[in-house]
């Protein structure tokens, strides 16, 4: 077996023990494309090797949805098939956990009608909703990972040949993943402590807002009623921990959806619905994006606003020091898996139930009313970099600051 090949096979070990930690007798979903085969293979040998009851891969591959887009009529658009979501619903009360296995093109779809891309979005989103509050309230494990596809890393090394440029890329995905250390797993388990020191100290001071401060950013963020920061492991309501993203070097949490104001501008271009947004940002009034701007994509942007109501209003906050593995790497990845780890970030639309305390147990009118924003819709993007300001105010009127140049101070 040579570098290549044990590294795969220690990515697909870190997917299955540390991103949905299966146990034995659980059911797995692998969901990739035609490129991600050779990994998914060794993500299902790994599911059964610690147990699994029985993996599932389904394939979605990239030029048949271009194809749907391309040649369907008007109506396809328009409806998502239910048996898709009744299916994936069966699985997931089954206790079936999911890998997503990303290998995409940054710009499949950027000849594809904007309107159409939209609605297609929305009719999958509406009725995908009864199955996305299993992931988002800790029901389901779910873990996302990457690979390369030979599109996505001529978007990356666009000067180097194919195979060069794959090449490079799975070499910065097992840096980024710690795949490149002796012992991934062990070394996921101590960056997780390190997470968590953080974790613990916000939860600790309950912090009533947060100032961001940046070229083109001057933002008062306000957070939720009983917000709850999250970092590293999550803890399923079974009681067992799993890592949604690989990599993560985030803390986030819940903004509340009516205390957001001022400007805000994107520091990295953002992957959406199989198109590129870029030099974008926005103005926020009582939580609500009153206005924008887009350099590239600001059709893209637009249609994105008006997916519904809570489109137009936060869902979460993360925290991302400048110095990391991925910012040091010196790479745009193109790839909002990687990108929204080399940065702080914010995300349009739905909060997450589990960023509050006790969220997975309320119903969306409790987290509503605690200020939790709810939309079908949950798109990160990224705001940090070296120049970036963090102050954070106490209930009581004390003031600390979190970050100084991208970094934290402590």
């Amino acid at each position: 077996m040579n570098n290549f090949e044990h590294n795969l096979e220690k990515y697909a070990e870190l997917a299955v023990k540390v991103g949905v930690n299966l146990k034995e007798k659980e059911g797995l979903i692998v969901t990739g494309n035609a490129d991600t085969l050779p990994l998914a293979r060794l993500i299902v040998k790994k599911a059964y090797e610690v147990g699994a009851k029985h993996v599932e891969f389904q394939l979605a591959d990239d030029e048949i949805t271009l194809l749907r887009f391309k040649y369907g009529k008007d109506y396809v658009f328009d409806n998502f098939p239910e048996w898709k979501v009744s299916s994936l619903e069966a699985m997931y009360k089954d206790n079936y956990h999911h890998i997503f296995i990303l290998a995409s093109d940054p710009e499949l779809l950027k000849d594809i009608d904007g309107e159409i891309v939209a609605k297609s979005q929305k009719s999958a989103s509406q009725a995908m909703a009864p199955v996305m509050k299993y992931r988002m309230t800790g029901v389901t494990k779910w873990n996302i990972i990457a690979m390369p596809s030979v599109s996505w890393a001529k978007s990356v090394f666009p000067d180097l040949d194919e195979e060069n440029s794959i090449e490079k890329l799975w070499e910065n995905i097992f840096a980024a993943t710690r795949v490149d250390q002796e012992d991934p797993v062990k070394a996921w388990e101590i960056h997780d402590k390190n997470l968590k020191k953080y974790r613990n100290f916000l939860n600790e001071k309950q912090f009533e807002k947060l100032i961001f401060k940046g070229p083109g950013t001057d933002l008062e963020v306000y957070l939720a009623d009983e917000h709850y920061w999250m970092g590293g492991a999550k803890e399923s309501q079974a009681g067992h921990s799993y890592v949604a993203n690989i990599p993560t070097e985030e803390v986030f949490t819940t903004p509340h959806r009516l205390k957001v104001n001022g400007t805000l501008k994107a520091t990295k271009p953002l992957s959406v619905n199989g198109k590129i947004v870029d030099n974008f940002g926005f103005i926020f009034k009582d939580g609500k994006v009153v206005d924008f701007y887009a350099e590239k994509g600001y059709d893209v942007l637009e249609k994105l606003l008006e997916n519904d109501e809570g489109a137009r209003y936060l869902g979460e906050v993360a925290l991302v020091q400048d110095d990391s593995p991925i910012s040091n790497t010196g790479i745009l990845f193109n790839e909002t898996l990687f990108d929204e780890n080399a940065s702080c970030h914010f995300a349009l639309g739905r909060a997450y139930a589990y960023a509050m305390r006790n969220g997975s147990n309320m119903t969306q009118e409790e987290l509503t009313a605690k200020g939790a924003n709810f939309s079908l819709i949950h798109v990160d993007f990224m705001v940090g970099g070296p120049q970036l300001n963090i102050t954070a105010y106490e209930k009581n009127g004390n003031v600390v600051e979190l970050f100084k140049d991208g970094n934290w101070v402590f």
